[in-house]
């Protein structure tokens, strides 16, 4: 949150409006008052930008700057958002899903990974699963169905999904009809948990955007292997 430059300590802080903002500069301004230690301070809108240094020792940080700058951030953690017990993340309504799907064999060992991130490409979550003996499509589609079960479980209402697999994406958007009836059941699941969320769209990527969910079902396959 700090930097130290210019004989300074200096942190930039963006909230959600102007109430917001001038809400958190009043609650620093009280231990301001308190300390008898005053910032250099700046507001446009949503930002606050602080500087913090000590006058009487000739502008330099010294620790009643960084006392001063410890209480200013417990007072911005203090108004952030709460965080879950379960997840130890920010509560959260929109997410982004990277999904994969492999099949050693074809059919043959397979597993799904995924991995969710907030909209700030925070990561959340990844895991997967081992789906027994069986082709990459359904490894896909299920990598698929597991991680908006997890993404419902975090709180999500909005998802934008993306995988590697246009065959599985084009499929769920409708373009494509599904030939194979092994895979219907599995679609069927997808859309009806689907219509639980506010939005959800499928988008293709290239592998190599695609990798940390990739390494997911690499590392679920080693780990079988070595069973």
């Amino acid at each position: 949150m700090w930097q130290e430059k210019d004989n300074s300590l200096y942190a930039e802080l963006t909230f959600k409006d102007f109430t917001e903002a001038f809400a958190f500069m009043t609650k620093v301004a009280e231990i301001a008052e308190q300390e008898n230690h005053h910032p250099k301070w700046t507001n446009v809108y949503n930002k606050v930008e602080i500087w913090l240094s000590t006058h009487e020792a000739g502008d330099i940080v010294t620790d009643k700057d960084r006392d001063m700058a410890e209480g200013i951030e417990k007072v911005y953690s203090d108004n952030q958002p709460e965080k879950t017990v379960e997840n130890n993340t920010t509560a959260l309504t929109e997410v982004k899903l990277y999904t994969d799907g492999g099949s050693r064999g074809n059919p043959g060992p397979s597993a799904s990974g995924f991995v969710i991130y907030d909209m700030e490409d925070n990561e959340l979550f990844r895991g997967g699963e081992y789906v027994g003996i069986t082709t990459n499509n359904q490894a896909e589609y299920r990598a698929v169905l597991i991680a908006l079960q997890k993404a419902k479980e975090l709180g999500a209402r909005k998802v934008s999904g993306f995988m590697d697999s246009l065959l599985v994406v084009n499929q769920m958007n409708g373009i494509f009809k599904i030939s194979n009836r092994d895979l219907w059941p599995i679609n069927d699941s997808i859309h009806k948990l689907v219509a639980e969320f506010e939005k959800v769209t499928f988008t293709h990527i290239p592998r190599e955007l695609n990798k940390v969910a990739d390494s997911e079902v690499n590392r679920i396959l080693d780990e079988k292997a070595t069973d």
